[in-house]
């Protein structure tokens, strides 16, 4: 969309002689103010410096709002909290894609194009048996996301509004039996095929957790969590495998490409890997003692000169409660309460960390709440998911944010390749001497 500018403006002087120069302010809808300064370049010779992007919008988007000091998240303009008790994932997914919440009949359209498109190429099985059985399900999901633009080709071009819809489609409904296909490979586990008649987070379960040996039984309660989690992690904004995204597909790669460059960031452990953080850490406390040691861990915690870190704790963008935890909590002690496990030694070292941090006054000044990894950790393992696949839960979650916000970027009329630029702090020109005259 167009940008527009508002009355004010920002004056921006010099001491080095270069004249004051008068840059556009830019106003949202909501959040702060933007200075417009694409035409800096062209006019003095200088570029910004911002380190992270922490001070820098590098788009418009229509998606996703976070008020980080208020603890609010909201989708399309619908608060978190009630898209999360009232909707289901494939209702978000409508709205984050389309803009719009479905009624009935779009709904009921809506799901019926997702289910058809459930099954995976049948060669896709094949391509798995050239990784390590004890490779990381992500490496494996990285190749898998990446591989689609061979087995789909005919939607693999960008620029085309109907083939980027449909390659949306595919990757929305394929996302649950790919990350299913790699767990089942690395426990040696025959693969469960879709079913349809099933919900989107009961058929990923299905997959999952059924054998050839019995039925699965679904677990309305747990396969509700698991929806939940799917809605919590469906888009923040302009976070780093989201701006990953966006940087790829602005060279006019295919949209599995750019998909499988956010699964590969998001696989970072200061992304997406937090919440396994968060339970390694559990892991650790009660490896050392459990519940009757954390005395001494949340001690080592406020030690300025102790390494130790807590995880799962706080949050770089919300400095109020993140949202998404409030309902993660809930859920977390509704899956609890479901399979009797709130005197599991694991979890019952979790309930007392939490308690601890929503009483005590160092972490309460501090605004260190319990944040959406400490809770959906609990969860996905409360439930059977491995450690190693709740990165790959993430990113099947995350995979409708990035569908919506690439082709929020594509349809943009002031779209261009990305090309960030930087302050040069290397060795000036010199010349090549011969070998021999080199020191």
């Amino acid at each position: 969309m167009a940008l527009t500018a508002s009355e004010h403006k920002a004056t921006l002087s010099f001491t080095d002689g270069t004249a004051p120069l008068d840059l556009p302010i830019l106003k949202g809808t909501v959040g702060p103010d933007v200075i417009d300064i694409r035409q800096l370049y062209a006019k003095t010779g200088k570029f910004t410096y911002d380190s992270g992007f922490m001070s820098t919008a590098a788009c418009n988007s229509t998606i996703t709002y976070i008020d980080g000091d208020k603890g609010e998240l909201l989708y399309r303009g619908y608060p978190i909290e009630q898209l999360a008790v009232q909707s289901d994932f494939l209702e978000v997914c409508h709205l984050i894609l389309f803009g719009d919440l479905p009624n009935a009949d779009q709904k009921k359209d809506f799901v019926a194009r997702v289910t058809k498109h459930t099954m995976v190429h049948e060669q896709m099985q094949f391509f798995l048996r050239g990784f390590r059985r004890d490779a990381h399900p992500m490496s494996i999901l990285m190749g898998l996301v990446a591989a689609m633009s061979a087995f789909y080709p005919d939607s693999a071009n960008l620029s085309d509004p109907w083939q980027r819809e449909v390659s949306a489609i595919r990757l929305i409904a394929k996302l649950p039996n790919l990350v299913a296909l790699s767990y089942k490979y690395s426990v040696g586990q025959p693969y469960v095929y879709p079913r349809n008649d099933l919900s989107y987070a009961a058929n990923f379960m299905r997959m999952m957790f059924a054998t050839p040996c019995e039925e699965y039984k679904v677990n309305d309660v747990l396969v509700r969590a698991l929806d939940r989690i799917f809605i919590l992690h469906a888009d923040h904004e302009q976070n780093a495998s989201t701006s990953t995204v966006r940087l790829c597909a602005s060279s006019g790669t295919n949209p599995f490409a750019a998909i499988a460059a956010g699964v590969a960031c998001l696989w970072g452990p200061a992304h997406g890997g937090a919440n396994e953080a968060a339970l390694n850490m559990l892991y650790d406390i009660q490896k050392n003692g459990g519940v009757a040691k954390i005395g001494e861990f949340i001690a080592q915690v406020k030690d300025k000169n102790s390494s130790v870190r807590l995880m799962g704790f706080g949050h770089r963008v919300y400095k109020n409660y993140d949202p998404r935890a409030k309902l993660m909590r809930e859920t977390c002690h509704e899956v609890l309460g479901e399979l009797g496990l709130h005197d599991d030694p694991l979890f019952k070292l979790a309930m007392a960390l939490e308690k601890i941090a929503l009483e005590d006054d160092y972490f309460v000044q501090r605004k260190l709440y319990p944040n959406v990894d400490f809770y959906s950790g609990i969860v996905q393992k409360a439930i059977g998911i491995p450690v190693s696949l709740f990165t790959a839960i993430f990113a099947l979650a995350r995979t409708v944010g990035w569908i919506a916000q690439l082709n929020e970027m594509i349809a943009d009329p002031e779209y261009k390749i990305g090309r960030p630029r930087q302050l040069f702090t290397g060795a000036t020109r010199r010349e090549v001497l011969p070998l021999h005259l080199r020191p």
